[in-house]
C-alpha cells in the first residue's frame, strides 16, 4: 500500500513528530510511505527514518484551494492507494480534492484536545484519548483510539547522564527541572508562563533550575517573565534554550519534566518524574493514584480557570524536596506504563489495521459528495463568525475597549 501523509507544519510538535515516528513503523510493515507537508525543522527526522518527503507549498488560510490541488496532483502522479491527513485542515485540503474527485480512502487523525465540528464525520477518525472519543462516538460513524505512541528503545534511561547535564550548564548539586515545548500561545503559553513565575516560590536552598527547551512565536512574552523572575531571585533560576531537534539530551539531563501529551509520554520512557500541564490552572503529578485520570484524558486536563502558579509551585516543592529515591521510583512507574501500554510498535500494527478497513470500506462519488455537505456548511458558519468579528474589532475606535 502507497500512503501520503500529509501533515499541517514541520515546525517541532507532538503531534508531527507521532505522526512521522508511526509512519516510519507503518512502512518497516511493509507499506511505502510518503510525507507531505510545508518544510520545516522537522525534514531532518523525515529523512533520519529513511521516508521521502514532499514539500507542500507555503500555507494559506485553510483549506487552501492550492493545497488541495497539490494533494490531488501528489496522489495521481504517485498513484497513492490511500491518505492519511493529521489536523483539521489538510483533512479538508485532501477530502476536497484527492477523496472527493479522485475517490482515494482517507484517513484522519486529530491529536487536538477537541475535535471540530468540520472534520467530516463520515470518515475514519483517530484521536488520542479514550475520553475523546467517547465524545465523538455518537456523532461519527467510526472513532478509533491510538494514544501518543513514544519509541521505547530510542527513548530509555540513560545509565550516565553527567554529559547531559554539563551540555546544558548544570551542575552536579542542582535539581532540573524540564520543559521540551513548542513557545506558542495555544495549549502551552499559560503553563509556562505559570511555571516560570512558580520559580520565585521554591525554597533556593533547593536548588531547583527549570530549562524551557523550545521555539516559537511566545518566546519573548516568556523570556520576560523568566527576566523578571531571575531578577527578583538574584541568580537565573530559569533558562531558555532554544529548540532542539533532537531533545533526547534534554529529558535525559532532567530530574523533572513538566509537560502534557507526548512530551510527558517520552518523560516518562526516561524514566523521569513527570508533573502534566494542562490549562486553565491544571497540573497533576503523575503517580499510581493519578494514573487513571491520565489513561482516560490524556496526559492534560482543565483546571478550575485560576491561576495555575501556586499550583506548579506545591507540586515542584514537593517533589524537590522529596529522597531522591521517590523521584527514581516515580520515573520507573512512569518507564513501566509507557513499556506497557505506550509501545509504537503496537501503534505501527493498529494504523495499518486502520488502513486496509478504510480501503475496504469505499462511497460511491454521489455518497462522498453528499457527506461532504454537512461539515462543508460547519467551516463556512465558522469563517463568517470570524469574518464578522474581524469587522467589528476594525471598526471599534481606540480607547473604546473594556479596560474595567
Amino acid at each position: 500500500m502507497r500512503i501520503l501523509t500529509c501533515l499541517h507544519t514541520m515546525e517541532i510538535g507532538g503531534s508531527q513528530i507521532n505522526a512521522i515516528e508511526i509512519a516510519a513503523t507503518v512502512a518497516a510493515l511493509g507499506h511505502e510511505v510518503i510525507i507531505y507537508g510545508p518544510d520545516g525543522e522537522l525534514r531532518a527526522m523525515v529523512e533520519q527514518w529513511g521516508l521521502e518527503f514532499i514539500e507542500a507549498p507555503p500555507k494559506g488560510e485553510a483549506p487552501s484551494p492550492r493545497n488541495v490541488a497539490s494533494i490531488a496532483d501528489v496522489v495521481r502522479r504517485r498513484a497513492v492507494d490511500l491518505v492519511h491527513a493529521y489536523e483539521w485542515a489538510p483533512t479538508l485540503e485532501a477530502a476536497y480534492g484527492a477523496y472527493l474527485r479522485q475517490g482515494v480512502p482517507l484517513v484522519v487523525t486529530v491529536l487536538s484536545m477537541e475535535v471540530p465540528a468540520w472534520v467530516p464525520r463520515h470518515l475514519p477518525l483517530i484521536v488520542g484519548t479514550e475520553q475523546l472519543a467517547t465524545e465523538e462516538r455518537p456523532h461519527r460513524a467510526e472513532v478509533h483510539v491510538i494514544e501518543p505512541p513514544i519509541d521505547t528503545a530510542a527513548n530509555a534511561p540513560v545509565a550516565d547522564p553527567a554529559p547531559a547535564r554539563r551540555g546544558l550548564g548544570l551542575a552536579d548539586d542542582e535539581i532540573a527541572i524540564v520543559s521540551v515545548s513548542r513557545l506558542v500561545p495555544e495549549l502551552k503559553l499559560e503553563g509556562l508562563l505559570a511555571a516560570t513565575r512558580a520559580m520565585a516560590q521554591l525554597d533556593p536552598a533547593l536548588r531547583m533550575r527549570l530549562l524551557i527547551v523550545g521555539d516559537g512565536e511566545s518566546r519573548a512574552e516568556i523570556q520576560q517573565t523568566a527576566d523578571k523572575t531571575n531578577a527578583d531571585l538574584g541568580f537565573d533560576a530559569v533558562r531558555l534554550t532554544g529548540a532542539m531537534l533532537d531533545p533526547r539530551d534534554a529529558y535525559a539531563a532532567a530530574d523533572i519534566v513538566i509537560g502534557m501529551g507526548s512530551s510527558a509520554l517520552r518523560a516518562m520512557a526516561f524514566g523521569k518524574p513527570v508533573v502534566v500541564q494542562g490549562e486553565q490552572g491544571f497540573w497533576l503529578p503523575l503517580t499510581p493514584q493519578t494514573l487513571p485520570v491520565f489513561l482516560d484524558q490524556g496526559f492534560y486536563g482543565l483546571g478550575d480557570g485560576s491561576d495555575g502558579t501556586d499550583r506548579v509551585a506545591a507540586a515542584l516543592s514537593e517533589l524537590g524536596a522529596a529522597e531522591p529515591q521517590h523521584r527514581a521510583e516515580l520515573g520507573e512507574f512512569g518507564r513501566r506504563t509507557v513499556v506497557d501500554r505506550f509501545s509504537l510498535a503496537a501503534a505501527g500494527r493498529r494504523q495499518a489495521d486502520i488502513y486496509q478497513q478504510a480501503m475496504d470500506r469505499r462511497l460511491n462519488l454521489p455518497r462522498r459528495a453528499g457527506a461532504l455537505a454537512h461539515p462543508t456548511a460547519h467551516l463556512l458558519n465558522f469563517k463568517a463568525h470570524l469574518a464578522r468579528q474581524r469587522f467589528t474589532a476594525g471598526r471599534t475606535p481606540a480607547g473604546t475597549g473594556n479596560d474595567s
